[in-house]
Order: structure tokens, then C-alpha cells, then sequence
């Protein structure tokens, strides 16, 4: 017996005129109301047409199915859809079905849905490399919890029962049978701090383009920190001691230096080329980072829009510079004079520190060294913001604050005797 609702669902079907219609009303209704309260609603604007899943015999006897359907997009216009080479009828139903929820902009739709239009979204906004890691994020960390939820039902208890899942996960670093061998070791809390922010903005995402009324993973509260409670870096003692190993390479010579006594980003140092010398005013221009994702090489803006700055350079760095260049065959002004991966530096790390013994970090780690020298120096925090290019003061502050406590002890000492000075 059909209820009231569905009567009129039915009666709100068969009265459009592109609909084919089926001969019994009820299996409308059921195919309907299997695919959800999403495609419902979607069905009642007048925005589905003809929705079966079809099935095709192949070559040696296989099975695919396909989808054919109309659906009226964004700028109301009629278009037909289909898709092909699914496996099962079950696929093609629930591809078919993503699609329409995407379209029907409704707070029903599933997480996976949601997370399909946001990433399209962010492709024309984002550098590759940084949609790459955005995916990897939410494809590693957040989909397989979520994933078949309909936005509009996931609560905050559901966002804090992940949070501390997170929490309680160990992380094990890479595949490799020396990393096997590493005891596991929780995330990081600025990883967490990451990864929850990452949840947030899909749902801001939703809340601001398809009509979910809240957040739920504000409400649930942040984990995490914002920045680490210290940084890890090398004193001069132990730079010298690695380079006397690695020196026996002209481009890791020139490559660790740069990075060590200009506090750039790897991928700043691997995109420099002849024409950010400048040997007359001594100064390094940085204006570009480089990647290599999925096989290939991306010379990209960097990081931040401060991060587009000149580095002035010590005579000593020079003349490492003149003595690398001198032995490269033919440099173009436009071609990248470190002509390799990220990978070849740490490969080079790995192999400076096993070799002399020097505790081992990570290459990024060599920028907080350069920063970790300045605050020895004395420089202001402001220049050394504008030399590691970062784009507020609050960031340089907050990372190198735990380097400033001695600084603090000097300065009273100075403050006691300026104040003993006599009249």
C-alpha cells in the first residue's frame, strides 16, 4: 500500500514530459527511495529525466554497464550524461548517483560526493604540488572514516571519535626495510593540527556552497598544535663536520652550503638558475621553487608571495658558487644549475651523517639551522623573517621562540650593566 508521500512523489514524476514513464508507479518509488532522501529532493525540482543503468556484452563474452541520463546544470540548460565501463550494476548506480547529488548542490549528498566537487574545485586555485598533498591527506586520512556519510548526518561525537582515533594511530615512515625496523611513533600534533584543519574546510566548503547549516568539525574542537614545540637543527661544528664528507662532490658542496648559509627551501635551491646570481652585488635571487610530481618536473611560484625575495650573499658563498658553476658544461642563464630531485639531497644527507657520525635531520631542517645562527648572531626577528621569506612575523616568532631564552639572559646581564655604569 503506497503512502501519502509516496502518491504524490509519484504523481510528481509522472507529470514531467521527458520522463519515460515506467509501467508500475511503485517501482518509480523504489528505485527512488533507494538511492536516498538526495536524489528525492533533486527528482522534485524537475532536474532528473532518464536515469537506468544499461548493460553491454563485450568481446569474449564480458559484462560491462553504462549510465545514460539528462539533468539540467548549474546555468539551466538540459544536457545528457553518460559514463561507461563499469563492472557492476551496483557501480554504475552509485557513480550515477554521486554525479546527480553534485548537481542537486544538496547537504544530502555523501562525503565522498562533497570531496570530489571541492577537490575539482581547488585544481584551478592551487599550486599541483600542494593539491597533490591535500589529496593524499584527505584520500589517506579522512575519506575512510567518512567517506560514505551524508554530510548533512555526520555529527561532532562522530568528528571527535575520528579525532582520537588520529590521536591513538601509530605512523611508521615509508617501506623500506630499514624504516620496518623503526619502532612506530604517533603523529606528529602539528601533523593533527593539519589533517583536522584539512576536515574543517571541506565542511566550511559545504556550509558556504551547498546549504549544510553547521560545522561539525568546529564543534568538535582542534587538535593538535600550530607549530612544534622545537625545531631540530645543526650547529656550525656539526655542519663543518658533515660537509668534510660530502665536499667530495662539487654539487653537494655548492647545494648544502646554499641551503645551510641562505636559509632557503630545497625546493627554491633545486629551481635556481644562472640568472639569480648576481656576483656583482652579491645577492641570490628567489623567485620560483621546483617539484617533480607524478614523473615530471614543475617549475612552480613559491611558496608565499613573500617568499619572492633577494638573499644577499657572503664572499666566501661566492666563490663556492664561481668553483661550482666553473664546472658545468655550457650553463644557460635559464637552465636549473642543480639539475636533480629533492631525493638526490636526501640521499646525500643520509649518506654525510652515516659517514661522519653527525646526528642525522632532515634537509628542510638545515633552514631552521641558518635561522637557529642568525638568533646567535643577534639579527632581529624581522630580518630574519625577511631573509627565510616567511610571510608574518608571527611565524618567525613562533617557531624560533624556544631559541630565545638565552637571548634573554644576555639582555638582563647588558640591562645590569648599563645600570651599574656610574653618573
Amino acid at each position: 500500500m503506497l503512502t501519502t508521500y509516496q502518491k504524490a512523489f509519484i504523481s510528481a514524476l509522472l507529470n514531467q514530459k521527458e520522463m519515460i514513464q515506467c509501467a508500475l508507479a511503485k517501482s518509480i518509488v523504489s528505485f527512488f527511495l533507494r538511492k536516498g532522501k538526495g536524489f528525492i529532493s533533486y527528482a522534485l525540482k524537475g532536474m532528473i529525466f532518464f536515469m537506468p543503468s544499461y548493460k553491454k556484452t563485450l568481446s569474449g563474452g564480458k559484462v560491462s554497464w553504462y549510465v545514460k541520463f539528462y539533468y539540467v546544470d548549474w546555468t539551466g540548460t538540459r544536457q545528457q550524461k553518460k559514463k561507461s565501463g563499469f563492472a557492476t550494476k551496483r557501480d554504475a548506480d552509485q557513480w550515477e548517483r554521486a554525479f546527480l547529488e553534485r548537481q542537486a548542490a544538496s547537504p544530502d549528498m555523501t562525503f565522498a560526493a562533497l570531496v570530489d566537487i571541492y577537490l575539482e574545485d581547488c585544481k584551478s586555485r592551487l599550486k599541483p604540488t600542494t593539491l597533490s598533498q591535500k589529496q593524499y591527506c584527505i584520500n589517506h586520512r579522512i575519506l575512510p572514516y567518512f567517506k560514505d556519510l551524508p554530510i548533512s548526518s555526520i555529527t561532532p561525537a562522530q568528528v571527535r571519535k575520528w579525532q582520537n582515533e588520529l590521536l591513538e594511530a601509530e605512523y611508521k615512515p615509508g617501506h623500506s626495510k630499514k624504516d620496518e625496523e623503526t619502532t612506530p611513533r604517533q603523529y606528529a600534533a602539528t601533523y593533527l593540527k593539519t589533517v583536522n584543519a584539512q576536515l574543517s574546510a571541506i565542511f566550511n566548503y559545504a556550509m558556504k556552497f551547498y546549504k549544510l547549516p553547521s560545522n561539525p568539525a568546529r564543534l568538535a574542537g582542534s587538535i593538535g598544535k600550530q607549530n612544534s614545540d622545537k625545531v631540530d637543527f645543526w650547529t656550525r661544528k656539526e655542519f663543518d663536520k658533515f660537509m668534510e664528507v660530502v665536499s667530495d662532490k662539487p654539487m653537494s658542496k655548492a647545494a648544502f652550503n646554499i641551503l645551510f648559509w641562505t636559509g632557503c627551501r630545497s625546493g627554491e635551491l633545486l629551481a635556481l638558475t644562472l640568472e639569480d646570481i648576481d656576483f656583482k652585488s652579491k645577492t641570490l635571487r628567489i623567485n620560483k621553487s621546483y617539484a617533480r610530481l607524478n614523473g615530471e618536473d614543475l617549475i612552480q611560484r613559491p611558496k608565499t608571495e613573500k617568499s619572492t625575495r633577494i638573499i644577499t650573499l657572503p664572499d666566501f658563498l661566492l666563490d663556492i658558487l664561481r668553483e661550482y658553476i666553473a664546472v658545468l658544461y655550457e650553463p644557460q642563464p635559464k637552465e636549473r644549475l642543480f639539475n636533480v630531485t629533492k631525493r638526490y639531497l636526501q640521499h646525500e644527507m643520509e649518506r654525510g651523517c652515516d659517514f661522519s657520525g653527525v646526528r642525522k635531520i632532515r634537509v628542510h631542517d638545515l633552514r631552521h639551522s641558518h635561522a637557529s645562527l642568525l638568533i646567535e648572531m643577534g639579527c632581529s626577528p624581522l630580518l630574519i623573517k625577511e631573509r627565510l621569506g616567511h610571510e608574518k612575523i608571527q611565524t618567525t616568532l613562533q617557531t624560533y621562540s624556544h631559541l630565545y631564552p638565552n637571548k634573554q639572559e644576555e639582555l638582563a646581564k647588558k640591562l645590569e650593566k648599563f645600570a651599574s655604569r656610574k653618573k
